[in-house]
């Protein structure tokens, strides 16, 4: 089995994929595209006095709340450039805690399985594990 494979099985309900196709689309939700630049995927939240800001490469994009942005950095973050939001911004903060916590599991289970493999194959496996 590969590492992507014990990962989604070490995961379950709470892959990625499944957090956002079970908890986000059901719901009433809006779409949201952020141009993602393929080399530059690290996003960082800014604080204005207004609102908060997602910042990925050179690029900025408002976001109404702290939330908001938590929510569309952990997309960014997955080089996922077309998503879906909730309409409710009550209903945001939860989903993004929800889907940080599967992120950041996600990356040190990936860290504990790659541990075993030659180096090469480590490196292989974390990069295809941070696209996707």
């Amino acid at each position: 089995m590969d590492v992507i494979s014990e990962i989604k099985l070490g995961l379950a309900d709470e892959w990625l994929p499944a957090i956002y196709e079970n908890k986000v689309r059901p719901g009433r939700t809006r779409s949201v595209h952020i141009d993602v630049p393929v080399r530059e995927n690290a996003a960082e939240i800014q604080y204005t006095l207004l609102e908060s800001e997602l910042k990925v490469s050179k690029r900025r994009f408002a976001c109404p709340d702290l939330a908001a942005a938590r929510y569309m950095r952990i997309f960014c973050e997955d080089r996922i450039d077309g998503f879906r939001t909730a309409i409710r911004h009550h209903q945001t903060s939860p989903l993004a805690d929800e889907l940080e916590t599967a992120w950041h599991r996600a990356l040190l289970l990936s860290e504990e399985k790659s541990q075993t493999l030659s180096e090469k194959a480590r490196k292989r496996a974390q990069s295809t594990g941070q696209s996707g």
